[in-house]
């Protein structure tokens, strides 16, 4: 199959997938085999799709699994057959009325990743990533990771009975590490970054390349379309329609790029219509080279040196897909913007305490992103915003544990509690 969509005896097409696509020089590649990388110039390849060949309406869609499959006409996998699944998908998009009270905002809504399996949304890139892989024939997957994704292409990858190797810094959090090791992955620690990490991994696959594909953020084209069903789901939820903002934390931001695609996607299906929400990138003071591009005008980043923070998700010093990023921030009007640590961990404890959620770090950092953004007025006090917490909070006790905990009451000698007032 090159340009020919999939087909399923007597019915519709299962996938409509139809070529892949250098978003840079525009050539069109064989989707019926594993790519890479665009070998003109190197760019992320895109899945493309013959959304006319999509018959479904959002009322067939509504009467399937709440699963990211109900979408299957415009994800790559080619029959039920190639699907590895965990149950994923579906995640609460969850009112915060008294957060929104507090920020001062008309509407603010959570899509809420940590209840997916792993604990984050990696687990849709994951769950489609090693799907397509699975079916394309891959032997084996390779893959630096600062954490999250590594424990979620664990668990796919043994799902689906293929060996993964994962490099992942030493500073990661430590329940990632057990989530890879309890999965069967072959699990290296890097005293570095994960661009280090990335270098390691790249070193293996060169060595066996037969064993080994680089499964790198951006270095192969499925990941990114597990990750636009949050686009596709937020739009379901709201009644197929859009927010006015979406904010999301950025890191190698495949999860931006793939909710910008999405709407793209669901605007030529005819499923929604209307101006698309307003794009914000957050990242952290600590490592912000999206941040830095922006505010430069710039077309690319340039590596971050010394990047460090407690959200560890989003230490990306430079991201393959950093183009593809500020081109859907500026094309739809968004913005970039970081945080410090500081300000985030106290969102954190705000947000717990408003509404009983508790945020990884970069969850924290978009709320903390919004409440910036109303305070200049670049988000209205009418507008309704959605943010992405994209992991749970226990997955970052070591981060999170001694900075949030505030006055922790103490058993006194008369077996009083020094109960505080509120």
């Amino acid at each position: 199959m090159s340009d020919d969509v999939a087909t399923t005896a007597g019915g519709p097409p299962w996938s409509t997938l139809s070529h892949l696509e250098c978003p840079r020089c525009g050539d069109r590649l064989d989707a019926s085999v594993h790519q890479g990388l665009c070998p003109r110039d190197g760019s992320p390849l895109l899945a493309r799709y013959d959304l006319g060949a999509v018959v479904v309406t959002p009322d067939d869609v509504a009467r399937r699994a709440p699963d990211l499959w109900r979408y299957h006409e415009v994800l790559p996998v080619q029959s039920p057959a190639g699907v590895v699944t965990l149950g994923e998908g579906m995640t609460p998009l969850l009112d915060l009325p008294r957060l929104a009270e507090d920020l001062d905002v008309g509407r603010l809504l959570v899509k809420d990743e940590g209840l997916l399996p792993t604990g984050s949304f990696k687990a849709r890139g994951a769950a489609v990533g090693v799907s397509r892989a699975a079916e394309l024939g891959v032997r084996g997957l390779a893959m630096p990771t600062n954490g999250n994704a590594g424990a979620a292409w664990a668990a796919y990858a043994a799902r689906a009975g293929i060996p993964l190797l994962v490099a992942m810094p030493v500073g990661a959090p430590t329940i990632t590490r057990a989530e890879c090791v309890a999965a069967g992955a072959q699990l290296h620690l890097v005293d570095g970054l994960i661009s280090d990490a990335g270098k390691l991994v790249a070193a293996a696959v060169a060595d066996d390349p037969e064993r080994w594909t680089d499964v790198a953020t951006l270095k192969e084209p499925y990941r990114i379309e597990g990750k636009k069903t949050m686009g596709f789901e937020i739009a379901e939820q709201l009644g197929w329609r859009m927010p006015d903002v979406i904010a999301y934390p950025t890191g190698g931001g495949v999860g931006l790029i793939g909710i910008w695609k999405a709407l793209h996607e669901l605007l030529e299906l005819g499923w929604i219509s209307g101006p698309m929400p307003r794009l914000v990138a957050v990242q952290s003071t600590g490592c912000a080279p999206i941040v830095r591009a922006f505010e430069a005008g710039a077309d690319v980043s340039e590596p971050w040196v010394g990047a460090s923070t407690v959200a560890f998700g989003i230490t990306v010093p430079k991201a393959l897909g950093d183009f593809l990023v500020l081109q859907a921030v500026r094309e739809t009007g968004g913005t970039a913007l970081a945080v410090d640590d500081a300000e985030l961990l106290e969102e954190l404890r705000v947000v717990g305490a408003r509404e009983g959620l508790f945020l990884c770090p970069e969850g924290a950092a978009v709320v903390s992103a919004v409440r910036r953004l109303r305070g200049s007025g670049w988000i209205g006090a009418d507008e309704e915003v959605v943010v992405l917490n994209t992991g749970a909070g226990i997955i970052y006790p070591d981060a999170v544990s001694v900075d949030v905990g505030g006055e922790v009451p103490v058993v006194a000698k008369d077996g009083r509690l020094d109960v505080r007032t509120p």
